[in-house]
């Protein structure tokens, strides 16, 4: 059984998703839910789950050591970011080289990089004029969504779309993938 940190920024739904995916399986357990946000609702949602929970303000998650020294302490095998907006400190990337993964919501590498995120990369989709958009599952690395695609799943946007309805459509590809996908790459490490 491997255990998982779920690190998010904000509210929580893409982790509390993967909370109850993983309730009753015997590949993961999410053990701990990180986040650089005291007032995050995804501690409400990790403490519903009885899920440990730790805090870090963004100074200090930027200097990576304590927050390694957790994961380290927790026995963490792999992290999985939720709508987490820090950068990813070298040390930790290095530490968890291939088992730090992240979705964005938006097909990489268009519309990825630092400040692009939630509404903003909805609005910037439709402003361009795009006829599809979805989410990229993707492997992380010192840089913003540069780390390697491990799955895309796409949506088409009409002339009708706006940041909201297009935003409806992304959350439901990432409560119906984001989680199977996690699964299978954690089934791939060593056991």
């Amino acid at each position: 059984m491997k255990n998982i940190a779920v690190f998010a920024s904000g509210s929580g739904t893409n982790a509390e998703n993967i909370f109850r995916h993983f309730e009753n399986s015997d590949t993961a357990r999410p053990i701990l839910l990180v986040t650089d946000n005291s007032n995050a609702g995804a501690l409400d949602r990790a403490k519903k789950f009885g899920i440990e929970t730790a805090v870090f303000p963004r100074a200090e998650f930027r200097s990576g050591e304590a927050v390694l020294e957790l994961m380290r302490d927790k026995a963490i095998d792999y992290i999985v970011l939720a709508g987490f907006l820090s950068l990813v400190p070298a040390c930790l990337v290095k530490a968890f080289d291939g088992r730090i993964v992240n979705i964005h919501p938006a097909l990489l590498p268009k519309y990825g990089g630092k400040g692009m995120y939630g509404h903003h990369v909805h609005e910037a989709v439709i402003a361009n004029g795009e006829n599809e958009s979805g989410i990229t599952i993707h492997l992380v690395n010192e840089h913003y969504d540069e780390g390697a695609a491990l799955a895309q799943f796409k949506v088409t946007v009409t002339p009708e779309d706006t940041p909201d309805t297009l935003a409806a459509k992304i959350h439901e590809l990432e409560y119906a993938h984001f989680p199977e996908v996690i699964e299978r790459e954690i089934s791939k490490l060593p056991r």
